[in-house]
């Protein structure tokens, strides 16, 4: 017998921290619709440029935005 797969749907959403002196550049990192950033599942690397983008937010970077990635 099948019995039907049923999983929780994932929505894709990033937040982006858009650079304030480089038009184009700046760093996106997966989050919820809520730009929630689950700090366990990024790489080791991630985590660090993550923690790095928000430390730079109103100097180099400007308020991250939730969007759909």
């Amino acid at each position: 017998m099948n019995h039907p797969s049923y999983s929780k749907p994932v929505a894709s959403y990033e937040l982006r921290f858009q650079s304030l002196l480089r038009q184009g550049r700046g760093w996106a990192f997966p989050c919820d619709a809520e730009g929630h950033v689950d700090m366990d599942a990024l790489s080791e690397r991630a985590r660090i440029n993550y923690l790095f983008a928000r430390a730079l937010v109103g100097i180099d970077l400007d308020t991250p935005r939730v969007r759909p990635s």
